[in-house]
């Protein structure tokens, strides 16, 4: 007999998988995401299933007895079984498992009170509506009524709960930090670094930590847009077994000010003006800039929040820093300074500003979709951690202070040393009761980890804890679940507002003898704080005399960049303060840039037809420091490790192209870890050269060019005029040169680039690295891998 010959996987509408926008209207999933890995696999297999879910009921049987005299008896609602309990989920990395999430199994049909987070994790399968007494619900289409068109019952308790638990449903947001992302992961240690600290995360080498880690942006509230020039939070709760430990930081490793008493004032300003509460998640505004001309200490972060830092491409793609300087300390008592740095393997890339305005239009979730979408497809993001460490004697020959938090400690002073990294390989199922609820504080510190006196982190340290206080609900926010340690909490702590653990017993105090003296303290197994000699001093208001010195640092991370990134800053501060309207604020800013750059303040002042004002007055008589370049502090230092994973790709389609060829190409590019989309005029069937079909996976009108990483246009005289008639297809093209981004263009598909005017070489006349011409796809996915072309960039756009 003749064997029979194995089915070829279809990878058609896989990138559709991998996305969260737009799909081909065919309803036949791929049987093949092009490579495998276990999330990837669940992603496939419950996109398949939810489908046939979705088909399984083409109309709500229910709904014609719902009126009339039928509506007197209500009919079991309709439900169907899902052939894989992926279906229901709601996410495909829910099979990750750790101490804090879970088994990786999660329950069906149960809604559990213990373990991990299973504990509350509630699946309604094959179950009926309750109420939230557990009454079955007959009816919840209807309101109890006296008659049919009578006035609605008070006696009915089931719309009363329902209404009003939705009317209370909003907490308040973060003051900032409002619009985030979270997920869950691991830490792991590099090895056992007990020498330096007590801290178990670092106890012993492959030793792994539970964290749930929240990206977000400061000013903007939580409905702002995610690409919004903001800096970025980087908070990571470690769950370990002597209790949390969050490392509160953001993307920047600077502060705009000295101290938390002036914390108010910086967020008034920065946040939409008091009287008419614009604008949403910027800064470019007069009561901002007002505010940083009067306070000179702000200068080095003014470098950094006009930079591409600000508007990264991905959460994936930034670093995270602690910001303060913390101590270790380890068993012997013995401390030592530390600065935190997290670097992603993914490499720190960033947007350009006309993309990230686009974008903020285009799809505001944008951050928010591609954490998502990473971790959907098993692509975990992961990061390095590493410390600067110094000891007390260092930082005193330091020509700043290191509890000064505007003053970062160069990595030519201290390098870093790598102790682990950290690997995010789960989405929370619920973004309320995880991403918002979730509390971070500095002062939430485990045995090991102790406070330097920085005057903003102690500052901090007060604030975080107070403000849960409102957000949350009350005292009680440690026992939502997202907040709970994964050890005992055992305390003579009662009562107050929410209220979940359940104290056996009569004794409430220590020390006692009626319990059996029982919650005891842990003595020198506890946490210990570092005992700092302090010497006969007064108490005072007011800053050391290093604090005073604003400008070194700030001309050092102007002078570590790149042209191409000093030109960005110089085109932020453009823009920011050509949207302020008093020309005194103004020229207070180009005053304060008189004492960073020469060539900076020229370059600004130009733009905004202003002369160079002299430079601000300093504070200090103390000559600045000089510096040599740092080139860590350029983004451009830190390409990545993971090449094109996760990049997308933009296939054009139309009637006439050479299909064996896209396909091709969509299946290599898949293989590679790239996230391929074809990408027409609408969504529907494109007859191909060879006669069959291919499927387009979202429309230019959904899926516009700032979305994606990279173009390819194929072979195809037909692809060409169908296109070239399409003024989106046409800007599609544009933007995507006008970004820098790689294109590759095959056969007829130049066509596309002259009729949107795109030119093939670079401004000089010589050639552009990233545009590709009839050139294999492996060129193709090098210069993705690169992530811009720059050397095309021109100020003004020529494009």
């Amino acid at each position: 007999m003749p064997s029979k010959k194995k089915p070829v996987a279809s990878t058609d509408g896989a990138g559709s998988v991998l996305s969260t926008m737009a799909g081909p209207s065919d309803p036949t999933p791929p049987s093949s995401l092009g490579s495998s890995n276990p999330v990837g696999d669940r992603l496939l297999e419950k996109t398949s299933a939810e489908k046939q879910l979705a088909a399984a009921m083409p109309v709500n049987p229910n709904k014609p007895s719902e009126y009339g005299q039928a509506s007197a008896i209500p009919l079991e609602g309709e439900h169907h079984q899902p052939a894989t309990h992926a279906a229901t989920g709601s996410t495909s990395s829910e099979i990750a498992s750790s101490d804090k999430v879970g088994s990786g199994n999660p329950p069906q049909g149960e809604n559990p009170t213990v373990a991990p987070l299973d504990r509350v994790r509630v699946d309604p399968a094959d179950r009926h509506l309750t109420t939230n007494q557990g009454v079955p619900v007959a009816d919840n289409q209807h309101s109890l009524k006296i008659g049919l068109r009578g006035p609605t019952a008070l006696e009915d308790f089931i719309l009363r709960e329902k209404i009003s638990h939705f009317d209370h449903e909003r907490i308040p947001e973060r003051v900032v930090h409002a619009r985030g992302s979270a997920a869950h992961g691991f830490f792991e240690a590099y090895d056992d670094f007990s020498a330096l600290t007590r801290a178990v995360p670092f106890a012993a080498k492959g030793k792994r930590t539970p964290v749930f880690v929240r990206f977000s942006t400061v000013a903007g509230e939580r409905g702002s847009t995610d690409t919004a020039r903001d800096v970025r939070g980087f908070a990571v709760k470690f769950y370990t077994e002597q209790g949390n430990w969050d490392l509160v930081g953001n993307n920047i490793p600077v502060f705009f000010i000295q101290d938390a008493i002036k914390f108010p004032d910086l967020v008034h300003a920065a946040k939409p003006e008091p009287h008419h509460a614009m604008p949403q998640a910027a800064t470019a505004h007069d009561t901002f800039w007002d505010f940083a001309g009067l306070s000179p200490e702000i200068a080095h972060m003014l470098m950094w929040t006009m930079s591409d830092r600000a508007i990264p491409r991905s959460y994936r793609t930034m670093q995270g820093f602690g910001v303060h300087t913390f101590r270790l300390i380890n068993a012997q008592g013995e401390a030592r300074f530390v600065k935190f740095h997290w670097t992603p393997l993914q490499g720190t890339h960033s947007l350009v500003w006309d993309e990230a305005v686009r974008i903020s239009g285009a799809d505001p979730d944008f951050h928010r979709r591609d954490l998502w979408e990473a971790i959907e497809s098993g692509n975990f993001p992961e990061w390095e951690l590493g410390l600067q460490i110094f000891t007390e004697e260092q930082a005193a020959s330091f020509p700043f202070d290191i509890l000064d938090a505007t003053k970062l400690v160069p990595e030519e002073l201290v390098p870093v040393t790598p102790v682990g990294r950290m690997v995010l390989n789960r989405n929370p199922d619920n973004f309320f009761a995880e991403t918002e609820q979730v509390a971070f504080c500095t002062s939430h510190v485990v045995p090991g980890i102790d406070f330097s006196n920085d005057p903003l982190l102690q500052g901090r340290n007060f604030s975080y804890q107070d403000t849960q206080l409102t957000r949350l609900g009350g005292p009680n926010f440690h026992e939502i679940p997202i907040n709970t340690p994964i050890v005992q909490i055992q305390n003579n702590q009662r009562d107050g507002f929410h209220r979940q653990a359940i104290a056996r017993g009569r004794v409430n105090y220590e020390p006692n003898s009626l319990g059996g003296g029982v919650p005891y303290q842990a003595g020198s197994a506890g946490f210990t704080s570092f005992p700092e000699p302090i010497a006969s001093v007064d108490k005072v208001r007011g800053n050391p005399e290093l604090f005073a010195e604003h400008y070194g640092q700030a001309r050092l991370f102007y002078q570590s960049q790149t042209p191409v990134e000093q030109e960005h800053i110089a085109n932020a501060f453009r823009f920011e303060l050509s949207r302020v309207q008093t020309p005194m604020v103004r020229e207070r800013i180009l005053a304060l840039l008189g004492n960073v750059d020469d060539g900076l303040v020229a370059k600004v002042a130009e733009g905004l037809g202003m002369d160079v004002p002299a430079p601000l007055p300093r504070v200090s008589n103390a000559p600045v420091p000089e510096y040599a370049p740092s080139p860590s502090l350029s983004l451009m230092a830190r390409p990545g490790q993971t090449g094109v994973r996760t990049r997308r790709v933009a296939i054009l389609v139309a009637p006439g192209v050479d299909g064996n060829a896209v396909r091709a190409m969509y299946d290599e590019l898949l293989a590679a870890g790239a996230v391929p989309r074809l990408v027409g005029n609408m969504l529907g069937k494109v007859k191909t050269s060879a006669g069959d079909p291919l499927s387009v996976e979202v429309s230019l009108e959904a899926g516009p060019s700032v979305i994606y990483d990279a173009m390819i246009v194929p072979d195809g005289d037909q692809v060409v005029a169908a296109l070239g008639r399409n003024a989106q297809a046409i800007d599609f093209v544009r933007e995507q040169y006008r970004h820098c981004k790689p294109i590759l263009v095959l056969g007829a598909g130049a066509g596309l680039l002259a009729k949107a005017m795109v030119p093939t070489a670079l401004p000089d006349g010589s050639d552009d690295p990233g545009l590709l011409v009839d050139a294999p796809l492996a060129s193709f996915i090098e210069a993705l891998a690169g992530h811009r072309a720059f050397a095309r960039e021109t100020d003004p756009p020529m494009v």
